[in-house]
Formats: structure tokens, C-alpha cells, sequence
């Protein structure tokens, strides 16, 4: 380890003025007397004397249901070695971040300093009642195996010894994934084990476990392989011992198909290698530094698929695949324990996930633009979003069927939906707009439809049932870019609007905007020459019915995309002008902003008609707007421009539309924090209502506003959402990700639903 790495994790570890990596945080308010006598004395007395008369109201009343203890004594820490039970505790503060920020479940790290297993497994045992589970971490074989055993014959919550079956669950994923490449068949193969330690014995229990046969293993210590004819061995090592004549690591590989280190530094020579059957598996897993590195691996076989728990190599084998997700299930249904139809069921989902389109924002914190399943793609990377929706609920349903559930999870769907909201990933509104979708899929046309984000968001679509997708573009190409980034888009209808064959759909198309545009000084052959455009094309599909609704814009700009249709399909009837509004997701909720995309310096009269149509388009979200208009003042405290259009505004608003709740002008602050608003502004029609709905004095404002939360608040934007026009046309901004695609294009379908509700 660097001396610039060092200075760096120290620096780290002692930033911001708190010392450490995790703190206690009050999840109930305490600001006052009465909610101090709640939460303590006098108040507290009741849910103590409601778990006193019935144990499981613990879950009710307390966070024991999503509290883990992450619990060591520092005897095998890391590639450390046995530094002792505090030197231990960075990571078990570490272990808990990772809990927290990948499943949000809390966790108490707990160091307890003694070897003595009886010790150790007693005070385990001891502090038991405080926790929905526990995570044993860093301890030595073979006094881990006796402490897990016991340890969980003892309690009946969720007890798993991570070092063990962490990597076991991971890697037995991605040789489930790399045997499907190879076409192997798993009752086959030979497998050597390099390494007869914790994990090493877990991940093998567990191969065998998924299929492979007991007889076609050879596990290797420091001294060779383990045979019945060596008495050096104690009891685990036993356990693996076959009737062989091969005596060495190297005799043993011969032939073999899979290798699993997790043994040393350099255990594995290129001659090793080179003595495997076709197309060997190469699960070299030592840490910090593989058996054998991988570029002399891929020198020695080109035919290989190689594996490390690197983060700087292809196929990393990292337990944070497995562990929060697994414990989030098991917590989640309230299991008495984790059994091994649960460890199997988090094999599979993490197996099937790596076999789906690699997100778009994974691909970028990798710095990769290729990244689907494959030899260098067998298990899916730790920032991928998808994971706690898949793997969680394939936990918490194995809990269930196998009889160590508590608690029942009936609908499968609501639950999914409910973890991608707890990790910020979705929101209500998003639910809803997937659940109408899903109800009545339309026909969503998409321009730039040979980008790679665009295929793969319409398999999405497609696979998930929420819209039927139709690909504009030139044929060629995008079935050569789904070849080169292996997506399947069997059944999606590609048009290929500028071929000979579309000439009679151009024409008829051209005559319709000719039209429109007639009395605009358009000429039949200028429409028609305008069909060769995509997004012209698009949109008169939409236009004449041959679709629904359309996404275009990932890579046009936004006026060339949004002009076709201003042109083609233009704006309803009822209103003045159209505008833009982007949904920001945050940890507080949803909030709308507009007008963000479409008028620069929108007038008094502009921005009434933009409330109104952001007003109307919340509501069709199933939630009540409650509407600011925003500026540098605060009714009518300052004066300019700006202000006076604002207040001009809603004047217009109050006396013209009465039933809408807006108030303003006012500033961003006043705004967003009611309890601020009501003290310095009582009179306030918004009166306690939280403000969900800004609207923002020009075009400027509105942009730096959505694309600085955004980035520095992390929210997830979606849009920008087209507000004004007769059918659904959303363009979207410059390299939106494949999340933000499918996004809008289940809200493309509800406007669509809405549409047709409307004429129906």
C-alpha cells in the first residue's frame, strides 16, 4: 500500500469532524417537550410494557426489525491477519456503510475482545435481543465454523458468517453465469480448490450444493490435495478429502475446468493454466493480489474466463453483491434464519441480473461503453441499481417457501416497488405511471434509435410489458449496434422510414404536413423532403395513428426534435403555449419544476398559462399541487422585472383561478420550508401546505435550479415532460440515461391512456 493511499484512508477516516464512518441518527422528532416525554420517560413506558406482554411488538415499537450487529473479534481482518478485535473495528464501520447505503439497513458494529469460543459465542448470545439479525465478520478458521453453528442453533433471527458464505453466494453466481457461456454442463465439470479455509470450504459446500458432484472436486492445502491417505488434516479439511492419486495443485489441474483460489499470491503458474481443459473458468480470489494476475492469464489461454475479487479487473467477486440484499430479505419477511434455499435463491437472482442490459449508469462509473453477459460480464458490478429488487425478494420468497418466514409478502410487485423507493431509486408517482402503463402498453415510436441507450431501454419496455416500442432509424444499423452490444430486439418493429420501401408512407405523411403547414408557405416537396428527417417522420406517425406517442431527443437537440411537432401535431386547444416540467426525486419526495425547457422570458400572462398546465399535469400524478412562484422577493419586498412578472402572475392566478393553491412571489427558502413561511408570512394562501410545485421566473432560473439538484443534491430528474400538446411527444435531454428513457416512456403511455380517456 502506497504512502499516498495511507495518508488518504487516514484523512478519510477522521474528516468532517466526526471521527469514524457511521453515526445514530433520530429517526422521530424531538424538538419538543412533549416529544422528548415520548420518546423517553414518561411515554416510553408503554411500548416496554407492550413488548413485556408480547415479544414481536419489539418489531412494532423499536428498530430491532432493521437493526444488524456486525460482530467480530478482529482474528482475521481483511488480508490483515489476526490484528485484534479494536484495530478490527474501521471494518466493521465499514461493513455497516455498506449495509446501510446499499440496502439501507442500520447496523451496530460490536468488537468483542477475547478467542475463547465459548466467550465469544456467549456474548453473541447475550446481546441477541437488540438485533434483527447478525453479520459474524473477520474471524479465523476453523473456530468460525463452531461459533457459526452455534451461534445459530441458538437464536432465531438471521445469523450469517459473511467471510464464508458471502463469496461462496457470489462466486457460485458467476460460475452458474460462466458455465452457461462455455455451455458446460455443471454435473460435469472438474473443479480444484486452491485454499481449505472458511471460504473456501463455504463456496465449495455451496457448488456442490447448485450441482456440481462431490466426486469431481479436489480441494489443495499449503501441503497438497486433500486425500484420504494424509492424517495431517483436521476435521473440516476432512470433509473434502477424496481417494486420489494426484498429490499436488498441479497434478490436480490437469483437465480440470474451473479453478476457485482463495488461497495465495502466485499459487497458480501459466503451466498450471495452460494444463486445463477447454475453455477453463479461473476464479482466482487471494487478496489483495490473485493466484495468478491477469495479464499473464490471458497471455497463457485466450479461451479463459478469469475472476478476481480486483475491482480493477473484469469480473469482480465482491460480497457487497450479496450481503445487504440477502439480509434485507431475511429481514424483511422476519426469518428465524438464514438457510440455504436462501443462499441458493440469491445464487440465481444475481445470476439472472447478469444476464440483463447493463444500465447505462453503471457502464459510466466504469468508464466502459460495452458491458453486457459475457466472458468479461458473469456477475453483475456492486453500483448496480437493480440489485436489491432482485436479489431481496428472491431471499425474502426462498424464506417463505422453505418455512423460516414469519412474516408473508403477498404482493411481490408493491414489495419491489417499495425497495426501490427506501433506496431512493423510485417514487410513488413512478409506480403508479409504470402500474397504468402496464395496464394498456401503447405504441411508442423512438428517433435516434440505433443508440445503444435506445435499444436497450426498448427491450426494457418491451420485456416489462409497459409500451410496445417501434424503432425509427436505418435498419442496418441498429441491428448491427444490438449485434456489437449483444441485445436481443427479436419482435421490436424496426421502420426503416428513409428506405424505397417506405416511399407511399412518406408521401402520405408529406401530404399531411403539407396541410398543416400550407398557409405557413410549406410546398408538397418541401414536406416531403422533410420525411428523410426522423423526428418529422416520427411525429406524423403519431400524428396519423400509427403510433401513440413518441421519445426523441437523446441525441438531437431540443428544437429540432420539438419543432416537428409544434408543427405536426401542435398545442390544445385551451391553452396559449406549451411548456416543460421536470420531476425531481429527492429524500424529501417529489417536486415539479417548470418551465425548464421551452421559454426563455416567459411574460405575466406566459406564466399563468405555464402553473396551469404544471398544475394540471401533478395532478395527473394522483397529488394535489401546491404551487410557488419563485424569485429574489418575497410579496412584493423588492422590486424589478423579475418580481413584478411574478406577483402580476399571480394576481392573475387568484382572481382568474381561484380553486388552484399558488402563492407568490416569494423566494426559494420561504417556499420550500413552511414552518419559515407561516412565521414571517401568516397571511400566505399556502398557509401549512408544503410546497411541491415551483415555478420559476424564466427559463435560466428553471434550468440551473432542476440540473444543480440534480447534481449536487442527487436527486433523479425525469423529463423533460412536454406539457401543452395535443398527443404525447417528449423530447428528451442530451444523453439521458437508459433509467430516464423508460422513464419517459411510461409517462408517454399515461398521456396517452389520459389522451384517449379524454375523446373516449
Amino acid at each position: 500500500m502506497s504512502k499516498s493511499l495511507e495518508k488518504a484512508a487516514l484523512d478519510y477516516h477522521m474528516q468532517g469532524g466526526k471521527p469514524g464512518k457511521v453515526e445514530v441518527v433520530p429517526t422521530k422528532p424531538y424538538s419538543t417537550q412533549r416529544d422528548l416525554s415520548l420518546a423517553y420517560s414518561p411515554g416510553v413506558a408503554y411500548p416496554c410494557l407492550a413488548i413485556e406482554k408480547d415479544p414481536a411488538d419489539a418489531y412494532k415499537y423499536t428498530a430491532k426489525g432493521n437493526l444488524v450487529a456486525v460482530i467480530s473479534n478482529g482474528t482475521a481482518v481483511l488480508g490483515l491477519g489476526d490484528i485484534g478485535a479494536l484495530a478490527g473495528k474501521p471494518v466493521m464501520e465499514g461493513k455497516g456503510l455498506l449495509f446501510k447505503i446499499f440496502a439501507d439497513v442500520d447496523v451496530f458494529d460490536i468488537e468483542i475482545s477475547t478467542k475463547d469460543i465459548d466467550k465469544f459465542v456467549e456474548t453473541v448470545i447475550e446481546i441477541a435481543p437488540t438485533f434483527g439479525g447478525i453479520n459474524l465478520e473477520d474471524i479465523k478458521a476453523p473456530e468460525c465454523f463452531e461459533i457459526e453453528r452455534r451461534v445459530k442453533e441458538a437464536l432465531d433471527i438471521p445469523v450469517m458468517h459473511d467471510d464464508q458464505h458471502g463469496t461462496a453466494i457470489i462466486s457460485a453466481a458467476g460460475l452458474i453465469s460462466a458455465l452457461e457461456i462455455t455451455g458446460k454442463d455443471i454435473s460435469e465439470v472438474k473443479l480444484v480448490v486452491s485454499g481449505a479455509g472458511a471460504s473456501a470450504s463455504a463456496c465449495t459446500r455451496l457448488y456442490m450444493a447448485v450441482g456440481v458432484k462431490p466426486e469431481n472436486v479436489l480441494m489443495c492445502d499449503s501441503k497438497g490435495v486433500l486425500r484420504t491417505a494424509r492424517t495431517d488434516m483436521n476435521e473440516a479439511k476432512k470433509e473434502f478429502a477424496r481417494d486420489t492419486d494426484k498429490v499436488t495443485l498441479a497434478d490436480a489441474l490437469v483437465d480440470a475446468d474451473i479453478f476457485l483460489g482463495l488461497s495465495v499470491k502466485g499459487a497458480m503458474s501459466k503451466d498450471m493454466l495452460a494444463s486445463m481443459a477447454a475453455d477453463p473458468i479461473v476464479f482466482a480470489m487471494a487478496n489483495p493480489d490473485p493466484e495468478i494476475t491477469y495479464e499473464d492469464a490471458l497471455d497463457t489461454r485466450q479461451d479463459l474466463i478469469f475472476a478476481t475479487g480486483r475491482s480493477d479487473y473484469p469480473n469482480q467477486i465482491n460480497n457487497v453483491l450479496g450481503f445487504p440484499f440477502i439480509f434485507r430479505g431475511a429481514l424483511d419477511v422476519r426469518a428465524t434464519a438464514i438457510n440455504e434455499e436462501m443462499k441458493i435463491a440469491a445464487v440465481h437472482a444475481l445470476a439472472e441480473l447478469a444476464k440483463e442490459p447493463v444500465p447505462d449508469v453503471v457502464m459510466k462509473a466504469y468508464g466502459k461503453t460495452d458491458m453486457s453477459f459475457g466472458r468479461e460480464y458473469v456477475v453483475p458490478t456492486p453500483l448496480d441499481p437493480r440489485l436489491i429488487e432482485y436479489v431481496a425478494p428472491a431471499v425474502a420468497k426462498a424464506a417463505i417457501d422453505s418455512g423460516v418466514a414469519t412474516k408473508e409478502i403477498t404482493d411481490w410487485d408493491a414489495y419491489r416497488a417499495e425497495l426501490r423507493e427506501r433506496m431512493g431509486i423510485d417514487h410513488s408517482i413512478m409506480r403508479s405511471a409504470y402500474a397504468k402503463a402496464k395496464s394498456s402498453p401503447k405504441r411508442v415510436v423512438y428517433t435516434d434509435a440505433s443508440d445503444v441507450k435506445v435499444l436497450q431501454a426498448a427491450i426494457q419496455v418491451n420485456n416489462d410489458g409497459i409500451a410496445i416500442p417501434i424503432l425509427v432509424g436505418s435498419e442496418k444499423l441498429i441491428k448491427e449496434n444490438a449485434e456489437e452490444y449483444s441485445l436481443d430486439i427479436t419482435g421490436i418493429e424496426i421502420v426503416n422510414f428513409a428506405s424505397s420501401a417506405m416511399l407511399s408512407t412518406r408521401e402520405k405523411y408529406a401530404k399531411l404536413l403539407c396541410k398543416k403547414r400550407n398557409r405557413k408557405g410549406m410546398a408538397y416537396d418541401e414536406a416531403l423532403s422533410k420525411m428523410f428527417d426522423q423526428n418529422y417522420f416520427a411525429v406524423a406517425m403519431v400524428e396519423s395513428g400509427d403510433a401513440d406517442a413518441m421519445i426523441a431527443g437523446i441525441n438531437t437537440k431540443y428544437n429540432s426534435a420539438i419543432r416537428p411537432a409544434l408543427q405536426l401535431i401542435g398545442k390544445r386547444d385551451d391553452i396559449n403555449k406549451i411548456a416543460g416540467m421536470y420531476i425531481m426525486n429527492t429524500n424529501k419526495g417529489p417536486y415539479f419544476f417548470a418551465d425548464t425547457t421551452i421559454t426563455a422570458e416567459p411574460t405575466a400572462q406566459e406564466l399563468v398559462d405555464i402553473t396551469l398546465l404544471t398544475a394540471n399535469e401533478v395532478r395527473s400524478f394522483g397529488i394535489d399541487p401546491n404551487i410557488a412562484l419563485i424569485t429574489y422577493s418575497n410579496f412584493g419586498s423588492a422590486q424589478g422585472p423579475s418580481a413584478s412578472k411574478m406577483s402580476n402572475a399571480v394576481s392573475i392566478l387568484h382572481k382568474e383561478h381561484p380553486h388552484i393553491m399558488v402563492d407568490g412571489e416569494m423566494q426559494a427558502n420561504f417556499a420550500l420550508n413552511k414552518e419559515l413561511r407561516i412565521e414571517r408570512y401568516p397571511f400566505s394562501k399556502l398557509g401549512n401546505r408544503s410546497v411541491n410545485t415551483l415555478i420559476f421566473p424564466n427559463l435560466s432560473s428553471g434550468n440551473i435550479a432542476y440540473k444543480m439538484l440534480q447534481e449536487i443534491g442527487h436527486a433523479e430528474a425525469i423529463g423533460p415532460i412536454v406539457m401543452g400538446l395535443k398527443k404525447p411527444v417528449h423530447v428528451l435531454q442530451l444523453s439521458s440515461s437508459v433509467r430516464e428513457i423508460v422513464d419517459m416512456t411510461a409517462i408517454a403511455v399515461v398521456d396517452a391512456i389520459n389522451g384517449q380517456q379524454k375523446l373516449d
